[in-house]
């Protein structure tokens, strides 16, 4: 048994091992999010085993290459790489708490006295081996392919040809047996919590409402997110007794998957519902796009409807019931289309009604629900009679629109707080109201993008893999981590991790956005006409009741 562990430890490439080493104590350096130790050790094993794949890689193409090669025996090196190594990752094991903290201080979260190093280590060991168990696995069946190649062809395209059949094999396994598995597990999983009717959550008495008895839209067929947005949200009452006079009851409106076959059939619907409830009759009327389940952030619909005494009328429509990331990965048309298809109904609708008496038209999504609204009007088609503006939360990195105006700032400006040319039509907002700019004025269109420094889902940059991003030149977002550094490969490992854990960050940081920060955004976008002293006790307000955030992103 000695004889075996022995042999297999001489096996190891000495560089990989000394990579692998490297890249673990670097992941325990801060990114975005603050971890735990099974996210920590996760992440510090798979970063091992990418710095071990990169070293074995060029390893590899140095000897193909027949360049020469120094040292002889692997079993002496790798002692003193191991050696060197655990030197090493104990000293950065030691910092991990501090540099935790770091994030956790500027979030006025509670400090942690250790990053559990034991048990960050035992993870990170075990999720390390098994990808060098699947690598060994690799490499054999690269070899049994050039093997039986180099019977016809010569021996360096042997190697290439079977290395390439390795990774089809691989693939393969993974995209056709792994994934689907996964996908169907997930679809199926979803798709009943979907179907899932609370019975806590009565169907609405009131006639007016989406999924009452005389409702176009059936109640069931609203989906799970579709009926607790219905159902919640403030009544006229609680508006009224806020601004101590008589408030209106907001109108919302929602069609799930299950309301209609098509996607047409569903904006359709929609539509249809809003003439019965007379959302056109209200002074604002909010288009808004879902995230990937159908959850409206209701910190968002909340603030206006109190800002606006109620007055306001909003509309949603679920395209999916998977997270964002899985409506991405599975089903990326099917959120801009549902967008495109409701804007369409709506905005040509209101285009019929008279300027002086039609509601102002406002968009909105958070997340992959901001992502298929900004490419949901096309402003070639709304320039003659343009809607009043938009407020955008959390855009993720592939909205096209927003990495565009981004690329486009002002040079004196940072990449987390944009200023775009002179403010008129499109400004960036975060934890703190920057929407106020000396000198600028806002246009007919009103567009703000509101993005914390902090939030993975909007600053995951895959060029990180091979260079800083923008976001992390001084000066930093005031939520940040100073001790932030930046490394080839790892940083962008560190910030796939950040994004997939994005929304368990406290209100305010992360991918959760306070009420607070859309109420300073929605006076932007609406104009709306409050004094501060009122602004304050809204904000009062929205901080002492509980959060609802988290539910379905």
């Amino acid at each position: 048994m000695n004889r075996l562990l022995l042999r297999l430890f001489a096996s190891f490439s000495t560089p990989g091992l000394a990579l692998a080493f490297i890249f673990f104590a670097a992941s325990l350096t801060p990114s975005l999010m603050p971890r735990s130790y099974f996210i920590q050790g996760a992440l510090s094993g798979i970063a091992a085993a990418v710095g071990y794949l990169i070293a074995v890689s060029f390893t590899w193409l140095w000897k193909y290459l027949e360049l020469p090669v120094f040292g002889g025996r692997r079993l002496p090196g790798n002692l003193i790489v191991c050696g060197l190594g655990l030197l090493l990752a104990v000293a950065f094991l030691w910092r991990a708490a501090d540099w935790q903290n770091s994030i956790r201080d500027l979030w006025h979260m509670e400090r942690v006295d250790t990053a559990d190093p034991f048990k960050v280590a035992t993870i990170a060991i075990l999720v390390f081996f098994a990808a060098f168990l699947i690598g060994r696995l690799f490499r054999l069946t690269c070899l049994s392919f050039s093997g039986w190649l180099s019977r016809f062809v010569p021996r360096r395209v042997s190697q290439v040809v079977g290395g390439a059949l390795a990774i089809v094999l691989f693939w393969s396994v993974v995209n056709g047996v792994l994934l689907r598995s996964a996908l169907h597990m997930a679809d199926t999983s979803f798709r009943k919590l979907d179907a899932l009717v609370e019975d806590n959550i009565p169907v609405p008495a009131d006639p007016a409402k989406t999924g009452s008895t005389a409702s176009l839209v059936t109640w069931e067929g609203l989906g799970r997110q579709g009926r607790h947005f219905i159902s919640s949200g403030p009544t006229a009452v609680d508006i009224g007794d806020f601004w101590k006079t008589v408030a209106q009851e907001p109108i919302r409106t929602y069609v799930g998957l299950n309301n209609a076959e098509t996607i047409e059939q569903r904006a359709k619907l929609a539509l249809d519902e809003m003439k019965r409830q007379g959302a056109f009759e209200r002074s604002l009327l909010v288009i808004i796009v879902p995230t990937g389940t159908g959850w409206i952030d209701p910190e968002a619909m909340d603030t206006l409807e109190y800002l606006q005494h109620g007055d306001v009328a909003s509309v949603g429509l679920q395209y999916s019931y998977l997270t964002s990331w899985l409506s991405l990965l599975v089903e990326p048309e099917y959120g801009s289309a549902s967008a495109r298809a409701l804007f369409r109904e709506v905005y040509g609708y209101w285009t019929t009604l008279p300027r002086d008496k039609r509601p102002k038209l406002y968009l909105h999504g958070l997340s992959l629900g901001a992502l298929n609204s900004q490419i949901s009007a096309d402003i070639f088609d709304i320039v003659s009679d343009p809607f009043q503006g938009a407020l955008w939360s959390g855009p993720p990195f592939e909205s096209r629109m927003w990495r565009d105006v981004t690329a486009a700032r002002n040079p004196q400006s940072p990449a987390w707080l944009p200023q775009f040319r002179d403010g008129s039509l499109i400004r960036f907002t975060n934890q703190t109201n920057q929407l106020d700019i000396p000198g600028a004025h806002w246009g007919p269109i009103r567009l703000v993008y509101l993005q914390y420094a902090s939030d993975a889902v909007t600053f995951f940059d895959p060029h990180s893999f091979y260079r800083e991003p923008a976001w992390m030149r001084q000066p930093r977002g005031p939520d940040v981590s100073p001790s932030l550094r930046w490394f080839p490969a790892l940083t962008m490992l560190q910030l796939l991790v950040d994004m997939a854990t994005a929304t368990t960050s406290p209100m305010g940081y992360g991918h959760v956005y306070a009420p607070q920060h859309y109420i300073d955004g929605w006076i932007a976008v609406t104009d709306a006409k409050i004094d501060a002293e009122q602004v304050d006790a809204l904000k009062r307000l929205f901080q002492q009741r509980p959060a609802q955030t988290g539910e379905g992103d």
